[in-house]
Formats: structure tokens, sequence, C-alpha cells
């Protein structure tokens, strides 16, 4: 049996038809318990948006998945945080997908044979099935290890998961100590302190940031494909959250192609790999105007 599947979905019924019917085709799901978690609506507005949304799930999953919709509006993290506890109670690992996902036929294989491979691996936190836009890696052949975490297709285990502290503790250091800010922001690619910082002041929801800085303080790793597995297709407005001005993180190509890549036996950060990744990713952030952006609504915030 493969490790379960969890789908949190709200009230995108065609991005979520899109994410099931790409899920659906790749090698492995028939082996795998597919949970779906449903966000209730926030206002009267939402509910027919929400209610069909469900029920695209129902249609295209039928009674092969289990299904956990909420009456009230939870937000974003509390259903991430929520679902993931439940399943980490019942199973040893879990694949957490949202319902604005593209993924490659060969998306469970890996995640499935890295939850495998690592499981015992405590440096180990995670599974990203998403990667950055690296030319540089498109003929390399195996994943790669790099400390940070993503949450565009990502898998876990118990033991890992564990280790999430959703009061980031500690967090207030980012304001002090300059090095530790630079390297939380992985020298200047991306600011995730401040994203900590809203999140913390109550200006963001967000079960991601929270989670990566729990595995930032265990030096942990996460493991990423050289090429990504998965395309997001959510960012064009329809969604709650993921509106950067700047930012140019899945907003072209096609759906992932089929490809297959190896394990190393020993966890490694590679110092090269993850050069080419910042780089990567400064620029589908936006590059220096974006990086200035950040320094005035900082500044402001002061």
């Amino acid at each position: 049996m493969n490790a379960p599947i969890v789908i949190f979905a709200y009230r995108r019924p065609e991005h979520l038809r899109n994410t099931l019917t790409s899920l659906m085709q790749c090698q492995g799901f028939e082996n795998s318990p597919v949970i779906v978690y449903g966000d209730g609506p926030k206002n009267d507005h939402e509910r027919d948006a929400v209610d069909a949304t469900r029920a695209v799930a129902r249609s295209l999953l039928g009674e092969r998945a289990e299904y956990h919709f909420s009456e009230s509006n939870r937000g974003l993290s509390t259903s991430v945080i929520g679902g993931v506890n439940d399943m980490l109670m019942r199973f040893e690992s879990v694949i957490v997908i949202e319902d604005d996902l593209e993924l490659s036929p060969e998306f469970l294989v890996y995640m499935n044979n890295a939850l495998v491979m690592y499981a015992n691996d405590v440096k180990v936190f995670q599974v990203s099935g998403y990667m950055f836009d690296v030319q540089e890696m498109g003929h390399h052949g195996a994943a790669v290890f790099l400390p940070f975490t993503t949450s565009w297709g990502w898998a876990t285990w118990r033991r890992a998961w564990q280790k999430f502290d959703t009061a980031a503790f500690g967090w207030e250091k980012l304001n002090t100590d300059a090095s530790l800010r630079r390297r939380f922001n992985l020298g200047g690619a991306y600011d995730y302190a401040s994203m900590l910082e809203r999140q913390m002041s109550g200006q963001r929801d967000s079960w991601a940031i929270r989670w990566y800085w729990s595995v930032f303080k265990e030096n942990g790793l996460a493991l990423f494909p050289p090429q990504s597995l998965v395309r997001n297709t959510g960012l064009d407005g329809s969604g709650t959250h993921g509106r950067g001005l700047l930012s140019r993180f899945g907003r072209t190509g096609s759906r992932p192609p089929a490809v297959y890549f190896e394990f190393t036996q020993k966890p490694e950060f590679n110092l090269a790999f993850f050069e080419q990744v910042t780089v990567a990713l400064r620029r589908q952030n936006g590059g220096w105007k974006a990086a200035c952006l950040n320094v005035i609504r900082r500044l402001i915030r002061r």
C-alpha cells in the first residue's frame, strides 16, 4: 500500500477537476488511499462554488475516497495542519496536494519511493514534488537535497511532522540576528523572514512558513526532483493565496513530463545545486524589483 494522498480543496471546481484528472493518471494511484478535505464557505456567496467543488470530488473519486467536508470556514492553515495531524495519527507518512496542482504521471512513484528510502533518516523532513526553473539541472538524473521546504505537492513522515512548531518559537531572532535572517532567506533569494513576521503578527494565514521555520531550526533537509513534477495552475487570481505582483511561479508551461529520478543513499546538502536553485528562485520571484519592494515594505512596517 502506498502512502495516503490527502487533497485540500475549497471553492475552485475546475481547478480541482484538473488536479484530480492528473492525479488519477499517476502510476500507483490505484494502490493509494485518498482522503479529501473540503473547507466550508466564508459566506452565502461562496456556497455554490464550495458545493460544486465537492461535487467534482465525489463524481471523479466516488467511493474510492474518504471525505471530510467542513460546514464552517476553517481557513487554509487550520485545514492543512488539522488534516495532516489527523492522517499522521493513522499513517506513518502522507502525500499532500492542494486543488490547483497539475501532476506528472511519475509524481506518486517519486513520492512513495522517497518516503520509503528516507523513512528513518532524521535529517530529511520533507519530499517536494516541485522544483524551481533551474535550466542547469534539466539533465541531472538524481534528486537533490536542499535546506528549505515547499508547499506545492509534498510529503512527510510522522516523525518529522512531530517537530512542527505552530507557535514558531524563537522567530523574533530573525529581527536581531542579520546572519540568521540571511540564512533563512537563502542568501537573499526570497524574503521568507518577512513572511514569517507577517504570519506571527496576524497578517497572513500560512502553515507553510511555520513549517519551514520548524525544519530550519532543526537544520533539516528536503528532497527535490531536479525537474519539477508539479505545475501550479492556481496563480490566476482565482485563489485566496499566492498572488505575488512580480512573481513568475507556475504561470507558464505545460503538464510536467513523465520522468524518473534516482536517489542518493546518504542525504547531503550540495552547495552548487543550492546556488543554482536560489538564482532561479530570485528570478522567478521578480528579481531586483521584488527585492527592492520587500525592503520598502519592511521599512514601512517599522
